[in-house]
């Protein structure tokens, strides 16, 4: 990169900032604006591949958890559905971190991850989520996303013959990763201010990564904006029609999100604690403790249906479809449903995040929305500020990256009604979770990048 040079004085008689400068000559680089190209057409395929993935995903699922059922002569699955369906996922898992190479992915419990995208583990990692999220393991689509996209992207580098060099690998693989994250959250905004926080860089450097990831998304996202439409497919996504009205904020509601955002900290830090045990415990025999893992997972998911009388489908998966219906009718969900789904729903996602594939941040939004009818009925509160504060307070505290969890609740939410509430319970829940002993730390599996999580769990 040319030396930059000293940039002209503002009004008041000083230099303007070096990192302006810096970012002058990167822009007026050739070799970043073909980049800046690139990362526009490799918007393209790269959500083409992400929106049929999706579509694969979830039509397994329906297919496992509806129509199978169904056509067995169930209304719904029984309670020990479960069961059998993630034996299948915890074996194939095991092979997959055992045998191809990547491993599958990163361990969940470790954090969202960006860096050490490779198209050589594209095949364990798709055939790992394939065999994680449709067969009830509780966990998002994503980080398999994030890793699909990344490594997409770099594989059409590379079959275009463009050299490649450190700085390249790493702005695209994040283009490819942003292009493919959008889809799920229906939304390039979220995609780019998840990877700001996730790359944990800043300056010229955030500036460098971020444009062409940005770009990417924005093209992507109406790549798969427009396939929904036309194909009439459903991929599966984080949607809410609260039936409740929006009230205005008072006093009440902001003395709530703060204790709310601080409860939730405490509630979730025995969650993520344990995951990173899990994780900790598998990788020294993965094949068969994996099993175990998933078998265990499988069994919570199972009580939980067994005592309640209710769907298992309810506690088992990414939380997606569930959400929605709770939110359409909370009052269809009893205080002992309630307590039992959180509790139930929670040991399961621990066992998952620390044994499975996927990602953290589906489930954890849906604990707090069940949270959030929970503690709805608490005097001064309400349906829609208690929903804002339990979503943010969760995703902050499993993702530990404030910020984006602002912005995917409100977008999620469709509205800016309740950012107050959400920014203060997200805020206090990620300084209550950094203040918490962070527990053990989660290492690389073997094949995979060791690039740290982000945040990485502290020691």
């Amino acid at each position: 990169m040319p030396q930059s040079r000293p940039g002209p004085e503002s009004p008041a008689g000083q230099e303007q900032p070096q990192e302006a400068n810096v970012l002058r000559q990167l822009l007026r680089s050739p070799g970043y604006l073909r980049l800046l190209c690139l990362s526009a057409l490799l918007g393209i395929p790269v959500s083409l591949a992400a929106f049929w993935f999706l579509v694969l995903i979830h039509k397994m699922e329906t297919s496992l958890w509806t129509d199978l059922p169904k056509s067995l002569g169930w209304d719904v699955p029984p309670w020990w559905w479960p069961l059998p369906l993630l034996l299948v996922g915890g074996i194939v898992v095991g092979l997959v971190v055992t045998h191809l190479r990547g491993a599958g992915g990163h361990i969940p419990a470790g954090g969202m991850q960006t860096g050490g995208a490779s198209s050589a583990a594209l095949p364990g990692v798709i055939i790992a989520a394939a065999a994680s999220l449709p067969l009830g393991a509780v966990l998002g689509p994503e980080a398999p996303l994030i890793a699909l996209g990344g490594g997409l992207a770099l594989l059409l580098r590379d079959i275009a013959q463009i050299p490649a060099t450190p700085q390249s690998t790493a702005l695209v693989g994040a283009a490819g990763a942003g292009a493919a994250i959008a889809v799920i959250f229906g939304s390039p905004l979220i995609a780019a201010v998840l990877l700001i926080e996730v790359a944990g860089v800043g300056g010229p450097q955030l500036f460098a990564v971020m444009l062409p990831a940005l770009l990417s998304t924005g093209v992507g996202s109406l790549v798969f904006t427009g396939l929904g439409r036309w194909t009439g497919l459903h991929t599966g996504d984080l949607t809410m029609k609260v039936s409740a009205p929006v009230p205005h904020l008072d006093a009440a509601d902001v003395g709530w999100a703060l204790l709310i955002g601080a409860a939730v900290a405490l509630a979730l830090h025995p969650v993520m604690h344990g995951a990173r045990v899990v994780a900790r415990y598998v990788l020294a025999r993965p094949l068969v403790r994996t099993v175990q893992c998933a078998l265990a997972a499988a069994a919570c998911i199972s009580l939980y249906a067994l005592i309640t009388g209710r769907n298992p489908a309810e506690a088992a998966g990414s939380g997606q479809e569930t959400l929605a219906e709770l939110t359409k009718d909370p009052g269809a969900w009893g205080v002992g449903a309630l307590i039992a789904v959180l509790v139930f729903k929670g040991a399961a996602y621990a066992l998952c995040l620390g044994s499975m594939r996927g990602g953290p941040i589906f489930p954890a939004l849906c604990l707090g929305g069940m949270a959030g009818v929970l503690l709805a009925p608490l005097p001064g509160l309400g349906l829609v500020p208690s929903l804002a504060a339990c979503m943010a307070a969760t995703a902050a505290a499993a993702m530990r990256l404030p910020v984006s969890s602002v912005v995917l609740v409100v977008v999620v939410l469709g509205g800016s009604a309740m950012v107050p509430v959400v920014i203060l319970a997200a805020v206090v829940s990620f300084v209550v979770t950094e203040l918490l002993p962070g527990g053990p730390t989660v290492p690389a599996v073997s094949g995979t990048a060791s690039a740290p999580a982000a945040p990485a769990a502290r020691p």
